[in-house]
């Protein structure tokens, strides 16, 4: 079987762990709303350790309602109960209420993005960086067929009472029915999800689960031309490597203790690779209308050494920068209107596009909340805010090795990130010396949270023990 041009695709065999098949696998994608897996993974979390009830109301604020198309359509100010939630992203794939859930879970959207990209580290996907909980075009938003296939396994394995959603055919709700994009479900014998995904940039994704005579493998197909081709060619990739499958299972299950390891298929080989942009005629974020892609075109050496830096193992931007550049968006009429509406809101300063849900003196309050509140702890987060103000960009002369918890668009953000780490227990050395540095990337101006003075073991040991309280972390030689 011919893989299409510029796609990317893997199956890996669920019993056993071992890949079956791979071409351009770990090359960097734009998820689309395969995206959403993430989204409920962490909502599952919640429910598992009993924070939400699956009849707990998730209230939609003005930038949850303001999100573009594919979305339920709910108004700021109401409610959606959780299962009807879960069941309106993976049938609709409603975006406004996947930004619902993030923010009712981590406060804003960007703090959601970012315990999404922790948490797609600690499960072993080292090419993942989430910006947004929805998957609407953002050029930070980039994933791979491998770390995909990692999270397909993953939310099984941790959540086999809350996994069976995703194989949900239909979902009515205030009179609406909607149908799920996955058309193969109920076509393909074995079919169990999971999720379906599309933008101009990304292509027509596929995430899929299928249990067969004892066998399981978990594909994943990115980058179709067509939801009907990308639909025909993860059926021929299903039926040529379905009886490749152990019938037991061996693999141990995928866990932030026992996170994936990266395993090349034998058969694995390049393919040529398109950089798909946005195209007028195509409605961003809308899932499955059957419409061609636009044209394939080169990748730019700026596009190719932006993306190799975005999934150079942990080591390119390990945590949250939100407001970053995102690509254009459709310009089709409701999403204009809807981006017309953001930056008027924005203007009057009553919601940030970034993600934000309420005033700058809201969002800032909102910040601090998440800190230690003790009286001691506060003290020390004044006292650590003035230093770093006073020593911005002005790197310690200290030789060694350093730690990076992430790079911000504000230096406030990233004072904060690096008082949390000091104050999450004893992850951070107390000889090492906490410190801000101001980068420019292009038009961007970023603010590198940075620890140093420390030795290679104890900078690894501390990198190990950040990434376990849910911060993304990497060591690097001074």
């Amino acid at each position: 079987m011919t893989t299409p041009r510029g796609v990317a695709a893997i199956v890996v065999d669920g019993n056993s762990g071992r890949t079956l098949f791979g071409v351009n696998e770990n090359q960097p994608r734009h998820p689309a709303s395969v995206t959403k897996v993430m989204t409920l993974y962490l909502l599952f979390e919640q429910l598992e350790k009993g924070r939400l009830r699956l009849d707990s109301p998730l209230m939609i604020s003005q930038h949850a309602a303001a999100q573009a198309p594919s979305k339920l359509g709910l108004e700021p100010g109401e409610t959606i109960e959780v299962e009807h939630a879960i069941k309106a992203v993976v049938t609709k794939s409603a975006n406004d209420i996947a930004v619902a859930i993030a923010e009712n879970i981590g406060g804003d959207e960007d703090s959601f993005a970012q315990m999404m990209t922790s948490k797609a580290h600690a499960l072993g996907m080292h090419g993942t960086h989430f910006a947004n909980a929805s998957g609407l075009p953002n050029s930070e938003q980039i994933t791979t067929a491998h770390d995909l296939a990692v999270l397909g396994r993953a939310i099984q394995d941790r959540f086999p009472r809350y996994y069976r959603y995703f194989s949900t055919h239909s979902f009515a709700y205030r009179g609406a029915v909607m149908r799920n994009h996955n058309h193969l479900l109920g076509r393909v014998e074995g079919m169990d999800g999971i999720k379906t995904g599309y933008t101009a940039a990304s292509g027509f994704n596929l995430l899929t689960s299928v249990r067969r005579d004892g066998r399981h493998i978990v594909a994943v197909v990115l980058g179709g031309a067509t939801a009907g081709a990308r639909d025909r060619y993860m059926a021929n990739l299903i039926e040529d490597h379905i009886d490749d499958g152990a019938e037991i299972r061996t693999a141990r299950a995928i866990t932030e203790d026992q996170p994936a390891e990266r395993v090349f298929a034998a058969e694995s080989q390049p393919a040529p690779v398109s950089e798909r942009e946005p195209d007028a005629s195509a409605a961003a974020g809308e899932d499955e209308a059957e419409q061609p892609a636009p044209p394939a075109r080169k990748r730019s050496a700026a596009a190719a050494a932006a993306a190799a830096e975005a999934v150079s193992e942990e080591k390119a931007r390990p945590a949250f920068v939100s407001g970053g550049k995102k690509l254009a968006e459709a310009p089709e009429a409701e999403h204009a209107r809807t981006g017309r509406k953001a930056r008027a809101a924005e203007r009057a300063g009553a919601a940030a596009i970034d993600g934000s849900t309420s005033q700058a003196a809201g969002k800032a309050a909102q910040r601090d909340s998440i800190a230690t509140t003790t009286p001691s702890a506060l003290k020390h987060l004044d006292a650590e805010r003035t230093q770093l103000a006073k020593s911005d960009n002005a790197r310690p002369a200290h030789t060694g090795w350093m730690i990076q918890l992430g790079a911000t668009d504000e230096l406030e953000k990233a004072t904060e990130l690096l008082s949390r780490a000091r104050s999450s227990g004893h992850a951070v050395p107390p000889g090492a010396k906490a410190f801000t540095e101001k980068v420019q990337k292009g038009h961007e101006t970023l603010y590198r949270a940075r620890f140093a003075g420390l030795e290679e073991q104890s900078a690894e040991s501390a990198c190990k023990t950040l990434k376990r309280s849910g911060f993304s972390c990497f060591a690097t030689k001074n």
